[in-house]
């Protein structure tokens, strides 16, 4: 009896065990769908992919070293300091979830299996007002990273308001990172006449002091849109610069990297990215670290008028190791802006503020960079190190703090950029999911799901509302109005968030497309 006992309870403990049991099918696989595997998949820019399971169980020891480091994914920015857009930060339970199953042996687990996404280069900007696309470009015998600058004409012969800018990476096992500028001198033309083939070589800036910054790409990031009534000014003849960094390896390979552009119908405000704080400005000049030594640099500029910031972007070389910019207002508060720990110069990029940010004026701004320049810097890009000052070479050094802002109009602090889809990190893989502001929303349903050619939406009748359906990583692929049909036939297979507004409202609802 007392065997049949024992029997019964260790069979009863590991039926229990088994159904809490942390698995790839129940748990992992959709953590992994929404956060990794939009650089980590056989087409793109990661070292292995993670978007089956035994992927996945392969290179389980050097997953969980990278996460519990929170190397990856890469978000350099503090969460607990500030937030921003569409950030991709994995939960504590989430890095525990991959813990526990990395450590009981990482089973594949029974439960039905997500469909594996299918990771092709789609636009979201589908009829683009301009679509400008660097020559087909393969990259020479290089030992180091690459940093090559194309010149494209500007199709537009008057001034334009860009709404909506789009990169499109041409080889994603290639292309890093993207920056846009337009230019109206005539620099960067001669930069590019000097050079045999497409493209010439820059690091840092484009060679032109009049170039600005009107785009962005890193992995993982969509469409860059502007918040409602703002938007960048192309001037009338300018041309177009695509810088691309492309790293070591990837010699031989070649690319067509392009960017989609939508104009505004109407003049739109101004936004203009500036590096307001920067070495040129700093209290404690000038930019040098003597080798062996490590030092902080400060920099602050005081606002002269009333402005509304909406993203930041800090900038620096190697042996940068930390950044922190605030602001001090007339008041006394502190306006934290961002705040980066261990930085890392090959995942740099801008970042969009959830809402915009009123920047009184008399506001002081703040930034200050840590620098090592000893053997202790695994990054130091000399050994022995070496004397380093500022300039736009790669063992060179800098520090800027870029800020998209324009002049302040009332209500821009209320504007909503991102108020909720941030949350998809924190989804748990839950597929009911609703954020409704005290309203309630019982009555919003999306179906079918799983789906493979259309969703459809049961709202209220005579309710207003616009719907966007982004993709795991959280870029833009479908934006509507008042359709309570919608086809997704042309979307790739994988996980979707369908984002609905109506009445001051958001619901969030998870899909999968097969």
């Amino acid at each position: 009896m007392k065997k049949i006992k024992l029997l019964v309870f260790a069979f009863v403990f590991l039926a229990s065990f088994s159904f809490a049991q942390t698995t790839w099918n129940k748990n992992i696989s959709c953590i992994i769908y929404s956060h990794c595997t939009n650089c980590h998949n056989p087409n793109g820019l990661a070292p292995f992919s993670l978007t089956t399971y035994n992927d996945a169980f392969n290179n389980r020891n050097s997953l969980i070293s990278v996460i519990e480091s929170r190397k990856m994914p890469p978000h350099l920015p503090d969460p607990n300091y500030s937030h921003f857009a569409g950030e991709n930060v994995l939960k504590e339970n989430e890095i525990q979830l991959i813990n526990d199953w990395v450590n009981n042996g990482a089973p594949e687990g029974t439960e039905t299996s997500l469909p594996v996404p299918v990771y092709n280069q789609t636009e979201v900007i589908a009829n683009p007002d301009a679509s400008l696309k660097i020559p087909r470009f393969q990259l020479p015998n290089i030992n180091n990273d690459l940093y090559q600058a194309f010149v494209i004409s500007n199709p537009a012969p008057v001034t334009k308001y860009i709404s909506q800018i789009e990169v499109i990476p041409g080889n994603r096992n290639i292309v890093h990172h993207v920056l846009v500028f337009q230019d109206t001198s005539y620099s960067v033309v001669a930069n590019d006449s000097s050079y045999s083939g497409p493209g010439y070589l820059s690091f840092g800036g484009i060679g032109s002091n009049s170039a600005k910054l009107i785009g962005t790409w890193v992995p993982g990031s969509g469409i860059t849109e502007f918040p409602s009534g703002m938007g960048i000014k192309l001037d009338a003849g300018a041309r177009i610069v695509i810088q691309i960094h492309y790293p070591n390896g990837s010699q031989g390979q070649t690319d067509s990297t392009k960017i989609n552009v939508k104009y505004a119908n109407t003049t739109l405000r101004n936004v203009n990215i500036t590096p307001i704080l920067n070495h040129n400005s700093l209290t404690n000049g000038p930019l040098f670290i003597s080798a062996n030594t490590t030092k902080t640099f400060y920099a602050q500029y005081t606002v002269p008028v009333n402005v509304t910031v909406v993203s930041v972007g800090p900038h620096a070389h190697l042996l940068c190791k930390s950044f922190e910019c605030y602001g001090i207002p007339p008041s006394g508060d502190t306006i934290k802006f961002i705040k980066i720990d261990d930085w890392d110069f090959h995942w740099q990029g801008g970042h969009n503020f959830q809402k915009p940010i009123k920047i009184p004026s008399g506001t002081i701004l703040y930034s200050k960079a840590f620098y090592d320049n000893t053997s202790n810097n695994s990054n130091n890009p000399n050994n022995p190190p070496q004397n380093v000052s500022l300039g736009e070479s790669t063992t060179d050094e800098m520090m800027l703090i870029y800020f998209g802002f324009l002049l302040y109009q009332n209500g821009d602090e209320n504007i909503i950029v991102d108020s909720s889809f941030h949350l998809k990190h924190y989804l748990d893989c839950d597929p009911g999911l609703q954020i409704d502001n005290g309203e309630p929303l019982k009555e919003i349903i999306v179906y079918p799901n799983p789906t493979h050619n259309y969703i459809k939406i049961n709202i209220p009748n005579n309710t207003i509302f616009s719907t966007d359906i982004y993709n795991s990583t959280g870029q833009l692929v479908s934006r509507t109005s008042n359709l309570d049909y919608i086809n997704i036939a042309k979307l790739n297979c994988g996980i979707y968030f369908v984002k609905i507004k109506y009445n001051n409202t958001v619901v969030i609802k998870k899909i999968i497309k097969y």
